[in-house]
């Protein structure tokens, strides 16, 4: 990241985009500089964060945070991009840096969106049907895709993981999975997919994809538990796996490891049913995570990637967790081990983001957009 703060360019493109808008409408940006904020010298030169927005509202919006300064600036996809039509779009599903571009899905308007890493100008369009999340590896990119319409339905197709070239951002493959397939992670040459079957309840899916990355096929299906959504690799060489459970709540979210076995496959190792899972994070001794019981209720906890069991107390102060109503994105700085935790509040309106330090007391909180749904760090 150049030194040149992004926010100085921001403001140069906004003095240029008049002419460019004219009589559009779009949701200006604003900022808040951090008051207090330490000086930090790490490998870390900021981060985005991208607000989900409520669905059919067209209200997902970019956030950018600039670690030398400081200075948070909400919303800053429409100034850098002025002539960009309908802005960003509808539902902010996921986003990641990788190399000089920052790769952003929007689930209902079935695309990924590149910019420009250091200056956030739009480089280009993937249009991927109900696309969902993203992994990388080489010189491709990978997103799962629902392929079907949004919308609950026993006899929607497979879902499918769609290979994209990262230099010309060509789709240059598509493999088939389960049903609605979720976040992915690579190991080795293989590609790894949780599968939720979330459009067909009571009949969900419950398997783990294994694709190999040199043919582009899947391998084979490893069953683990219904709805699977969250997947992480830990610094052990095993794999995270959440399960929703079913919408009644007769059965509760879990979590459960993958491992290699004896042949040096990935295989379901163990299971932890008590482990109840909305999000995680995995750092190098421990999984973070959260589960929301509803409003204002949550439970959140560290679970010992040795010992193999929670720690059963919470990775957050007391009065941070009587302030969040509805606890959404999670992710830790990769140098400090800060925890980075968003806050939905009620799903219509702004909502908050908390740095907490690995001690569990928050050093500062800022307003982001509406939902605020991932992280996406930025190295200098």
């Amino acid at each position: 990241m150049n030194k040149i703060s992004l926010q100085i360019v921001l403001a140069l493109i906004v003095l240029l985009s008049v002419a460019c808008r004219h009589d559009e409408v779009t949701i200006p940006s604003d900022a808040d500089t951090i008051i207090d904020f330490p000086d930090e010298d790490t490998g870390i030169a900021g981060f985005f964060l991208l607000n989900e927005g409520n669905m059919g509202s067209n209200k997902c919006t970019l956030d950018h945070f600039d670690w030398f300064t400081g200075f948070y600036r909400r919303n800053i996809y429409a100034e850098t991009n002025p002539s960009a039509l309908m802005e960003l779009g509808d539902v902010g599903n996921d986003i990641a840096v990788y190399g000089s571009k920052v790769y952003i899905v929007v689930n209902c308007s079935h695309k990924v969106e590149v910019l420009d890493l250091r200056t956030a100008r739009r480089l280009g369009q993937i249009d991927i049907p109900n696309c969902r999340y993203l992994a990388f590896d080489g010189p491709n990119a990978y997103v799962s895709s629902y392929i079907g319409p949004v919308a609950d339905d026993p006899d929607c197709p497979r879902g499918a993981v769609f290979r994209v070239d990262t230099t010309s951002l060509a789709v240059t493959g598509r493999c088939p999975v389960g049903y609605q397939p979720e976040e992915m992670a690579v190991i080795g040459r293989k590609l790894y997919v949780a599968n939720s079957g979330g459009y067909r309840p009571p009949v969900y899916d419950r398997t783990v994809s294994v694709v190999d990355l040199d043919s582009f096929t899947e391998e084979r299906r490893i069953d683990v538990a219904i709805n699977l959504h969250r997947l992480r690799p830990d610094s052990r060489g095993r794999l995270w796996v959440s399960s929703r459970g079913n919408r009644e709540a007769t059965i509760l979210p879990s979590l459960h490891m993958l491992a290699p076995d004896s042949d040096g496959r990935m295989a379901l190792a163990a299971s932890f049913p008590d482990v109840h899972v909305t999000n995680m994070a995995v750092g190098p001794e421990s999984i973070y995570y959260f589960y929301a019981v509803g409003p204002g209720r949550a439970v959140y906890d560290t679970f010992d990637l040795d010992r193999l069991t929670p720690r059963g107390h919470s990775f957050i102060d007391d009065a941070t967790a009587q302030a969040i109503r509805m606890p959404y994105a999670l992710a830790l700085h990769p140098e400090t081990g800060n925890i980075f935790l968003s806050d939905a509040r009620n799903y219509v309106s702004s909502g908050e983001l908390y740095c907490i330090t690995p001690a569990g007391s928050t050093k500062w909180h800022v307003r982001t957009g509406d939902i605020p749904a991932a992280i996406a760090f930025i190295k200098k």
